[in-house]
């Protein structure tokens, strides 16, 4: 796979499934990529790349994701997932996108998130321009999921 990344989008979702893969599924629909191949990846975001709205997505589009989620089957279990991205002031120089889920609260997960930016940055030795959470949280009935994504685009990958 060879693409230019032009930008990221951030994005959340939660749902509800006859089994837990429904589930996810489901919450990649309630998300909005739920009809693209996610290609994992660690968590660097490129230099200069603007994190923007969800855009529309060709359908079946191989996207590198950074994503974060959580199934369960507990009914009345809330749980929670988190993607967050901070820049360094030098624009030159790459960002960071962390990722966490749970059987937690939404509050909790953000919390965490934002931590676990602030230690990257203060290893790297680079103060942080711009930090940004997406979070959401889901209170189980049979099979439930909660998913936050960002995801990294090239202009083939837009309709």
């Amino acid at each position: 796979m060879r693409k230019t990344v032009m930008m990221a989008a951030a994005t959340a979702g939660h749902a509800e499934g006859g089994t837990p893969l429904n589930a996810f599924d489901n919450a990649l629909l309630a998300a909005g990529i739920g009809n693209i191949n996610l290609v994992k990846i660690s968590s660097i975001l490129p230099p200069d790349i603007p994190v923007v709205d969800l855009p529309k997505i060709k359908p079946g589009a191989l996207v590198p994701t950074a994503y974060a989620a959580m199934t369960s089957e507990v009914p009345g279990e809330t749980i929670a997932a988190a993607v967050g991205y901070a820049v360094p002031d030098d624009a030159a120089k790459n960002g960071v996108i962390m990722e966490f889920h749970g059987p937690t609260t939404r509050e909790e997960a953000e919390r965490t998130i934002r931590a676990m930016l602030d230690e990257a940055f203060r290893v790297r030795g680079e103060p942080i321009r711009e930090m940004k959470v997406f979070a959401v949280e889901h209170t189980v009935e049979r099979a439930g999921c909660a998913l936050a994504a960002i995801t990294l685009l090239a202009e083939e990958d837009l309709v």
